[in-house]
């Protein structure tokens, strides 16, 4: 009978080993598809990520290129940071109005797309990009030809990139910002 009593209960604790390994893989499998269903939803760090770097391409060619223009018409700082912002700002809209335009909107329609896919995350970027430079020594005196204006142009593209990413994935996970782009895609 206690031979009995203990098979029954080793059978009983296998039994529950295995439900505790069932429920745990149950879990598992759970947090596996949670995670998954993160990736492919509307506020994944994926989409902010692609979000910010294509905002981050069109705001370096503008800023770079507004710098360039700037200097060889030797412009005093504050008007080619203007020249510089400004361009950043046409260049960063434009990606995503040539993106929407393709998609078949018209000019006027795009026009809108763009203007509300992109101001935040572009006013965000400029703004920790153009205040890292401000606030570089020496950086904003630096000539084209100078490696502390590429490294602070540079660097403050990296912190701004860090900085926009979490703002992109807050606002796509509330249908605003680029997520009013994707709808085009």
């Amino acid at each position: 009978m206690d031979h009995t009593a203990h098979q029954h209960h080793s059978t009983h604790h296998a039994g529950h080993e295995e439900h505790a390994d069932h429920t745990s893989h149950t879990a598992h499998a759970g947090h596996d598809a949670h995670g998954q269903g993160h990736g492919q939803g509307p506020a994944s760090w994926s989409m902010a990520v692609k979000a910010t770097l294509h905002c981050l391409t069109g705001c370096a060619i503008g800023e770079i290129l507004g710098m360039v223009i700037g200097t060889a018409l030797m412009w005093g700082n504050a008007q080619t940071m203007a020249l510089a912002i400004t361009l950043a700002f046409l260049f960063g809209y434009s990606f995503t109005l040539f993106a929407v335009l393709r998609a078949g909107l018209s000019f006027k329609s795009a026009l809108k797309v763009a203007l509300a896919a992109d101001t935040v995350s572009i006013a965000v970027m400029e703004l920790v990009d153009n205040t890292i430079i401000a606030l570089t020594p020496g950086a904003m005196d630096a000539h084209l030809t100078e490696g502390l204006f590429w490294y602070a142009l540079l660097g403050g593209f990296a912190v701004a990139f860090v900085l926009t990413t979490p703002v992109n994935k807050w606002m796509i996970g509330r249908g605003k910002g680029h997520a009013v782009v994707h709808a085009y895609h």
